[in-house]
């Protein structure tokens, strides 16, 4: 139990700033065609204003679902912590 607490541990700012970066640009796109996408298909389908919100409601929760585990996979390959 000594040896776990006595173990500090640092952040790989490199890690972080490269998943952070990735995860900006992947999210601008993925909510972006998720609004996009929403607005389309709401139009193709004749759901009307509110049909259209809900559907875009919808894809952007799918897409915080993507970026959660785009995040969370980046982190299994560029580890955030460094024990040191």
């Amino acid at each position: 139990m000594n040896a776990t607490s006595s173990s500090s541990r640092r952040i790989v700012w490199p890690s972080v700033i490269t998943v952070v970066s990735a995860a900006i640009l992947i999210g601008a796109e993925v909510f972006g065609a998720a609004f996009a996408g929403g607005w389309a298909l709401a139009i193709l389908f004749g759901l009307g204003e509110q049909g259209t919100h809900i559907l875009q409601a919808t894809l952007f929760a799918l897409g915080v679902l993507v970026m959660t585990a785009f995040i969370r996979a980046a982190q299994r390959v560029e580890p955030f912590t460094k024990r040191g």
